[in-house]
């Protein structure tokens, strides 16, 4: 087998075995992936910047006996650092480039991995398609006129393409989630202060944000995580210790679960059929493997919830636009999108007050929805819900002067009394997707899963959320999924090498 075609078929746990047995050297499996990068690279542009000739130097040395030795590995341009590496936040405000790693890199070197560049995402990470002015539109690689998903599409378009086997992702909106949903991967949004994001920050998005990865395989997932969780003296969050390691738990059966199932959109807005059809279809691989099911409601799950996530998110971007403009020492609205300084203006004028009411209503339905949910091992709902969009099909260049209109009347009114704006402003923005900021809300964590093709051949996963740091029941169940379903053997079909 050629490494290019291992490249293609195994993945991380697999490619890192061959290397410990001698089967491939990591400078070939190094030099496979960057040659992957470029082949593909005209048609899904997910590459922000290559780190090839650091990735050739690393492999070099490489002690085979690491856990991941050799793998090749991508790092989102977003929410973590690399020394020395440019971090653009897929912004044309100028580059941050750090003179440390991340404690979150260290541990991903630690384990063998081998950086090869860093992955594109919108700028800031606020949309759930990555497209931006800085670095184009990433595309995803079952069908190049469809999103990969955002905000970390670009990790999730070199995953399915087969230039890595695993990159790191971040979370804070369903940015994990979504992607991994648009192409056919595995994307665990872990728990809240599961894997430390010092010392870059201590928390993003007042802590809403979590980071981890998309990969080809739930075992995969699960051995990076063994790899890079645990405490940090700058986190402010720290989970529950698991009760054993994520891999085993990845690999045992998870028994008999019970499963709740939430199919509502917490907007009210439309469901695609073919949402629907992957939540049956993962309903039914649930029972084949003997759980049961229950239908639930989450009725204070609704619009005024999405509505304050909403607020909370805009305040933090105004807040990261303030920091900006100090870290490069003048104003960068000419640097940003359009949409980037609508959402900051936005976050400007929702007072201090407003927001922390918002965070204490938001706490206070996340305390109700996990005890109401306790009784079950996993609640399955959609992540988005269509499958994935033509590329473009949200080009906040359509809905700029929309949302100006909506803020010069909010403006207007001093304060947000007008209920039926806000809620035009956030129908526009979270149509695609209405279920994964209720996790990142509450910290619990929630794995998407690959379930379903389209009739356009295009995958479409669902999730399974879990209790607050039991990420254990969560891979279990979601491998006994892929296991019976066959998923992990599929891939897009995108220049598929000899």
């Amino acid at each position: 087998m050629s490494v290019e075609r291992a490249l293609w078929e195994h993945d991380a746990i697999g490619l890192a075995g061959m290397v410990r047995k001698g089967e491939i050297s990591p400078q070939e499996l190094v030099d496979a992936a960057i040659a992957r990068a470029e082949a593909t690279r005209p048609d899904i542009n997910a590459i922000a910047e290559p780190l090839y000739e650091a990735a050739r130097t690393r492999a070099k040395t490489i002690d085979r006996k690491l856990p991941l030795a050799g793998v090749p590995f991508a790092l989102k341009d977003l929410g973590i650092a690399m020394k020395g590496v440019p971090t653009h936040g897929g912004s044309r405000i100028p580059a941050f480039v750090a003179d440390f790693d991340s404690v979150m890199t260290e541990r991903h070197l630690a384990a063998g991995l081998v950086p090869i560049a860093t992955s594109t995402s919108p700028e800031h990470g606020l949309r759930l398609m990555t497209e931006s002015t800085a670095f184009g539109i990433t595309r995803n690689p079952w069908n190049t006129a469809h999103t990969s998903g955002g905000s970390s599409g670009g990790a999730a378009a070199l995953v399915a393409a087969g230039v890595v086997p695993v990159a790191h992702a971040s979370d804070g909106g369903g940015s994990i989630r979504v992607p991994a949903a648009c192409t056919g991967l595995v994307g665990l949004k872990t728990s809240r202060g599961r894997v430390p994001l010092s010392p870059l920050v201590t928390e993003s998005w007042y802590g809403l944000v979590v980071d981890h990865a998309v990969a080809r395989s739930v075992r995969d997932s699960a051995l990076l995580l063994d790899l890079t969780h645990g405490p940090d003296p700058l986190s402010p969050y720290a989970a529950p210790p698991p009760r054993g390691t994520f891999a085993a738990a990845a690999a045992r059966d998870p028994g008999k679960l019970k499963l709740a199932v939430y199919r509502k959109s917490p907007l009210g807005l439309p469901i695609s059929a073919e949402t629907l059809t992957a939540l049956d279809m993962a309903i039914a691989l649930a029972r084949e493997g003997g759980h049961t099911i229950e239908e639930i409601d989450l009725p204070y799950i609704g619009r005024d919830f999405i509505a304050d996530f909403a607020r909370t998110v805009a305040a933090a971007v105004a807040g990261a636009m303030r920091i900006e403009v100090l870290r490069v020492g003048r104003s960068v609205s000419g640097d940003v999108e359009r949409s980037t300084r609508l959402m900051s203006r936005f976050g400007e004028i929702v007072s201090a007050g407003e927001i922390y009411a918002g965070l204490q209503r938001l706490h206070a339905t996340s305390r109700r929805l996990i005890t109401e949910t306790a009784p079950y091992d996993a609640v399955l709902m959609p992540v988005i819900a269509h499958p994935p969009l033509a590329c473009g099909a949200m080009d906040p260049k359509g809905a700029d002067a929309f949302i100006e209109d909506v803020l010069d009347r909010l403006r207007l009114a001093r304060l947000l009394k007008f209920k039926p704006l806000f809620g035009e402003l956030m129908d526009k923005s979270l149509w695609f997707t209405h279920w994964p900021a209720i996790q990142n809300v509450s910290g619990q964590p929630s794995i998407a899963l690959p379930v379903h093709v389209t009739d356009a051949g295009l995958p479409l996963g669902i999730q399974a959320a879990g209790r607050p740091g039991d990420e254990e029941t969560l891979l279990s169940f979601a491998a006994q999924m892929e296991k019976i379903s066959g998923w992990q053997a599929r891939r897009a079909p995108l220049q598929m090498p000899a």
